[in-house]
């Protein structure tokens, strides 16, 4: 994983909110190509290794209701790319008509999508965009372009990096869906609320960006799904 050129990055990305991030990752191109090398071998291994999982899962939400195994939805990604994640389809068809954000009790989740989305099950099929370079097993969770053009010239920052699968953001808002349960305007409560935290966290997660870090980090994730608590606050 290499940086491009201060030149070459988007125009509304070569800011002086953004460069204070840039020159932080331009000191670590070890870690950044140690990085993809990772995501590349990981990503490869556990496709092969999971692939009887995510056959099964695939059975399970065809039979469970009607429409397509993957939930398709353009997202995001290192300097503004847009791309087509992959999602095991956890909610009826054409809920993402509908609110972005979705809650625990939301009445869109299939009765296998309640149980797929507990345990992350529906990003399993996300190791896909980690092998084609459009995502990361860290990184910041990839939004949908209308959250993204509200973002500070600073929070442009983190896509000097490509989306992740985890973050310390991901973790601390895990439970995100309960947070924003009883809101009038969950949209609203979201931008307002939620977004500006946890950008503070994937704006940290820059500065102190290393490998081991990372695995850290991975290893937390997997810990959080098993039920573990983490404190709402890492920095």
């Amino acid at each position: 994983m290499i940086l491009r050129k201060w030149e070459d990055l988007p125009i509304d990305m070569q800011t002086e909110q953004v460069r204070k991030y840039y020159d932080i990752l331009r000191d670590k191109k070890s870690a950044l190509i140690l990085k993809r090398v990772f995501d590349i071998v990981v990503s490869l291994v556990l496709l092969l290794i999971l692939s009887p999982i995510c056959l099964i899962l695939a059975v399970a939400i065809k039979i469970d209701s009607n429409g397509p195994v993957f939930f398709r939805q353009i997202r995001i990604t290192q300097y503004g790319k847009r791309f087509r994640i992959h999602k095991f389809r956890s909610m009826t068809e054409g809920a993402d008509k509908g609110d972005t954000v979705t809650l625990k009790n939301d009445s869109r989740i299939t009765k296998i999508g309640g149980f797929i989305r507990k345990y992350r099950l529906d990003e399993l099929c996300q190791l896909i965009d980690i092998l084609q370079g459009n995502m990361t097993f860290v990184g910041t969770r990839p939004e949908v372009l209308k959250y993204v053009d509200l973002y500070t010239p600073e929070m442009r920052a983190t896509l000097l990096l490509p989306a992740g699968v985890t973050s310390e953001a991901s973790i601390s808002f895990r439970n995100e869906d309960q947070l924003l349960s009883g809101a009038d305007n969950v949209d609203e409560a979201y931008v307002n609320d939620v977004l500006p935290i946890k950008m503070h966290y994937n704006l940290k997660a820059i500065e102190h960006f290393s490998f081991i870090y990372e695995m850290k980090i991975m290893v937390m994730t997997a810990f959080a799904v098993l039920g573990k608590e983490y404190k709402e606050e890492f920095y």
